[in-house]
């Protein structure tokens, strides 16, 4: 037992032994194991690098290939349908015709069969060598002239080519409206706009172009009546001729030919009436009426007075009242010249119709001159006589004064405003005046009160607006008179009267109408411009209407 038992316990002790040699071992070829598999693994990574290198070269070949094949298809192979296309990065015949039996498709075919929507992109890359040459070769065709997906899908069938161009058109413009940051609406308002002047400006030159047309046409028509005749010009040289005859037999010359009467300008007519009183030696001057006067004023009517003086001295004038907006007017008033006969022979009596106006000179319409020793004063002559053109006179101007009149019945209150003067008589050496006015009010031929405006220096149209007033009670105002007087101022010596006016009782013409104005409007300021008249002439008509 005990032999047994060392037998065994030595076995026990081998086997320990063993058991340790055998670990030793099996850690040995682990390790072993571990080295060959890293190197498979390090093998087996540059086998696959090699192997994608491979595959990469064969796609690479594969595809220019297909290039070449299909390059050089034939016309009679593009006929059966041998048509390559690209699809993805290959290019793919299209399939042959469908066959009897089916047969599988491969990853190749089913890529060139899916619609264009799921195609992959260029940039992919197949993930291995699966589209060799073979499989392009054997790739299914399509028939010539069908589109393929994703060119022209979109093309309805049975459209040319000129509806193709069309419809791209269309759409392309359909694109750049939608661009556009504006509503539907203004879009439209503003396309009709357009349209608009477009047709506007389409219509203002075809108008243009008819109206050169008739133009022309005129012109040519014209043309046409104004055209010389030369049957008329022959006629009328033969006509001269046998006139020139008759002249040379009757023996008158160019000068002694009778002069054709040429027609004078109507200016109308006037009727009047002369009578003279030897006991008291007065030429007593009737101014009856006028007629068919011209138009002197923009609405077609004059507003015609006369003004009667005897020539050469034209010491004293006299004017009618102005009768307003008429062609026709009726005077019917006398005036008186203290003239001795004996000196009346010498004299010539003029009756000038003038147009009244406010605010500019008046018009002379046309005179009428009469000589006196020409006229039997032993019984009155009335006639009527036509106007001629009248001669301007020579009469020295003296100026022209503005002023307005304003008369307030209720408070008894007269107002005189010195507006300007303008042309005043030149009075100083150096050809001006230091002109000023002075307002005198009168009743009877007595002044009862008088007034002056300042003194403007060295000038021909002073402007003054200065107001004056005074006290007429409404009773007394149709027997005063407002006399205004322009004079030069002096240092020394006198003020020289430049000229005189005067308005109220026993006033004529221009100055008789604006008193009346003034009494017709009252409360109202009337203006007006008066020429001025030499101070004796204004005194003896003050002295003889007292």
């Amino acid at each position: 037992m005990d032999k047994e038992r060392r037998k065994d316990g030595g076995r026990g002790g081998g086997g320990a032994w063993e058991a340790r040699k055998c670990e030793g071992g099996c850690a040995r070829e682990r390790e072993h194991v571990k080295e060959k598999e890293i190197e498979g693994v390090s093998e087996r990574e540059g086998g696959r690098e090699g192997e994608r290198e491979r595959r990469r070269e064969q796609e690479r070949r594969a595809e220019q290939a297909c290039i070449r094949q299909r390059d050089s298809v034939s016309p009679a192979g593009a006929e059966h349908g041998a048509v390559w296309i690209l699809c993805g990065q290959s290019f793919v015949r299209t399939p042959p015709p469908p066959q009897s039996t089916p047969r599988l498709l491969s990853r190749a075919q089913r890529r060139a069969t899916q619609p264009s929507h799921l195609a992959r992109p260029a940039s992919y890359r197949l993930p291995s060598a699966t589209m060799s040459r073979r499989e392009a070769m054997t790739a299914p065709q399509v028939p010539t002239g069908t589109p393929t997906a994703g060119v022209n899908a979109t093309a309805p069938p049975g459209l040319g080519p000129k509806d193709e161009a069309f419809s791209k058109l269309k759409n392309k413009f359909m694109n750049e409206l939608k661009k556009i940051p504006l509503p539907s609406w203004a879009i439209v308002a503003i396309a009709l706009v357009a349209i608009l002047l477009i047709l506007t400006c389409c219509f203002c030159l075809c108008k243009k172009c008819i109206f050169k047309k008739k133009n022309k046409k005129k012109g040519k028509e014209k043309g046409g009546k104004n055209a010389i005749n030369m049957k008329d010009v022959i006629e009328g040289t033969k006509m001269e001729a046998l006139k020139d005859e008759d002249d040379a037999e009757t023996g008158l010359t160019d000068g002694e030919k009778e002069e054709e009467p040429k027609e004078t300008e109507k200016l109308g007519k006037l009727q009047y009436s002369m009578d003279y009183n030897f006991t008291e030696n007065q030429l007593i001057v009737g101014i009856i009426q006028a007629a068919e006067l011209p138009a002197m004023d923009m609405g077609g009517t004059s507003d015609p007075y006369v003004k009667v003086y005897l020539l050469p001295d034209k010491k004293k004038k006299f004017e009618t009242k102005v009768h307003r907006k008429t062609l026709n007017p009726c005077f019917n008033e006398q005036f008186i010249f203290k003239v001795p006969y004996t000196e009346l022979g010498g004299k010539t009596l003029v009756m000038t119709v003038y147009d009244f106006d406010r605010f500019s000179k008046h018009d002379a319409i046309g005179d009428v001159r009469v000589p006196m020793n020409k006229v039997d004063f032993s019984h009155v002559t009335e006639e009527w006589r036509d106007l001629l053109s009248a001669e301007k006179e020579e009469q020295e101007k003296l100026g022209d004064i503005c002023f307005s009149l304003r008369y307030v019945p209720t408070a008894g209150k007269l107002t005189v405003v010195i507006l300007e003067a303008k042309n005043l008589k030149k009075m100083d050496v150096g050809g001006l005046s230091d002109p000023y006015v002075k307002i005198h009010l009168m009743q009877n031929g007595k002044r009862l009160k008088k007034k002056k405006t300042t003194i403007k220096k060295n000038t021909l149209n002073p402007y003054y607006n200065e107001s004056f007033s005074f006290e007429v009670p409404f009773e007394q105002i149709q027997k005063v008179q407002i006399v205004v007087t322009v004079l030069d101022y002096d240092k020394i010596g006198k003020n020289d009267a430049i000229g005189k006016v005067f308005v109220g009782l026993n006033s004529t013409g221009t100055e008789l109408r604006h008193w009346s104005d003034m009494l017709a409007n009252p409360r109202r300021p009337i203006a007006q411009w008066h020429v001025l008249k030499p101070e004796e002439e204004v005194d003896a008509q003050l002295s003889s209407k007292k």
